[in-house]
């Protein structure tokens, strides 16, 4: 009986390995505080939660001007600059002269108007005077279908005249009181910026010729070049954040509103987003590197500041209430804390969706969400690595 007895109680004192083991690795993995380091590291408590957090696609791009925002100046005719302020950066107003051309041809367009007008009269008043006399059987109906043509030719005629006037900016009406120039203005078609500017005082411009160019930046959309294998994620409407290569802090906003149907030579697809907040001190041609928001999930999630890093792997720590202990012996309250490694997914808005290992209580655990750094600081300053004290 003695000898069976002390086999027992032998085998009773024998540690399991398996169990040391385990014991070991939930030190490794274990910080605590003393009270006054609890409160120096001002901790907080949270729960884990359920957020909607979107996944993202990161997307290259530039800002860009629609067409009718973007103008080239060019002459209806050629002529000699006669005067001109342009500069680049110069801000214009729509239907501010721009530039004065000048060119006898001019003179021969107002003199050809007034000659066709003054013929215009006398052949419409030949061509009512020749219908009253073919209703009185007086006049042959060759001669009334001449006057009618004569009539029509002209007709004809001076609306091309009048539209050429118009185009350069003349006046009929002065040209029919007799004022007559060489020089004509070409003006502003919208309000904006100059860009360019391609010509100076005495240069021939040929009406193919660009003088100036203007872009009205009040209306910049962003340019998206989306890979082809991704583009089905894509859709309209979905909210975009982008930064420009000039802004490092800043975060915009955009909206997808087309999506192109072509895929180029690249195998990118082109999408075109409208600016949340428009900005006119944007400027065209700059590229931006841009978020799409691509899907909206219901996730488990956490502060940014509760997950931290060590290495590799990402890390969150939970009140252990397992351990009610006193810290030295009794001297001092002791607060226990367990690293438990997670996977970090999309961040959005202070949270990030977090990936949680099996069997974990998201219901009571009681996560650190404020002074989850000094913990993984102390933990990883363990000279063993073990119980961090």
């Amino acid at each position: 009986m003695i000898t069976l007895a002390s086999i027992i109680f032998m085998s009773g004192c024998k540690s399991d390995p398996e169990n040391k083991n385990e014991e070991h690795h939930e030190e490794e993995n274990s910080v605590e505080l003393t009270a006054n380091q609890y409160k120096n590291a001002g901790i907080a408590f949270g729960k884990v939660e359920m957020k909607n957090i979107s996944s993202t696609l990161p997307v290259n791009g530039l800002l860009d001007v629609p067409p009718q925002n973007l103008i080239t100046v060019a002459a209806m005719m050629g002529g000699f600059v006669k005067t001109t302020s342009l500069l680049q950066g110069m801000k214009v107003k729509k239907g501010e002269v721009l530039v004065t051309i000048q060119n006898p041809d001019f003179i021969q367009i107002q003199q050809d108007y007034l000659n066709n007008k003054s013929k215009l009269l006398f052949a419409e008043q030949e061509y009512k005077r020749q219908e009253e006399l073919a209703k009185d059987n007086v006049a042959s109906q060759k001669t009334l279908q001449q006057a009618a043509s004569e009539y029509q030719s002209l007709k004809a005629m001076h609306k091309g005249l009048l539209e050429k006037l118009l185009i350069l900016g003349i006046n009929p009406s002065n040209v029919e009181n007799g004022t007559i120039k060489s020089i004509v203005s070409i003006v502003s078609p919208i309000s904006g910026y100059v860009t360019a500017v391609n010509i100076n005082i005495g240069k021939y411009v040929n009406p193919q010729d660009l003088i100036c160019e203007i872009v009205d930046t009040e209306h910049l959309h962003a340019e998206l070049t989306v890979f082809e294998k991704d583009i089905y994620k894509v859709k309209k409407g979905q909210k975009i954040k982008f930064q420009l290569v000039n802004e490092e802090k800043k975060i915009r906003t955009a909206t997808v509103y087309l999506i192109n149907r072509k895929i180029s030579e690249d195998r990118t697809v082109r999408v075109h987003a409208h600016l949340d907040k428009e900005d006119s001190n944007l400027l065209p041609n700059t590229y931006l590197k841009a978020s799409i928001e691509v899907t909206d999930n219901l996730t488990t999630a956490l502060t940014d500041e509760a997950i931290v890093d060590s290495g590799d792997k990402h890390y969150i720590f939970i009140k252990d209430d397992k351990h009610d202990h006193k810290h030295n012996k009794g001297t001092a309250e002791g607060f226990l804390f367990t690293a438990v490694e997670v996977k970090k997914g999309v961040s959005q808005n202070g949270y990030s969706e977090v990936f949680l290992p099996d069997g974990f209580d998201t219901e009571h655990a009681e996560v650190v969400v404020k002074g989850a750094y000094a913990l993984i600081s102390k933990m990883n300053n363990s000279e063993e690595g073990g119980h961090a004290h």
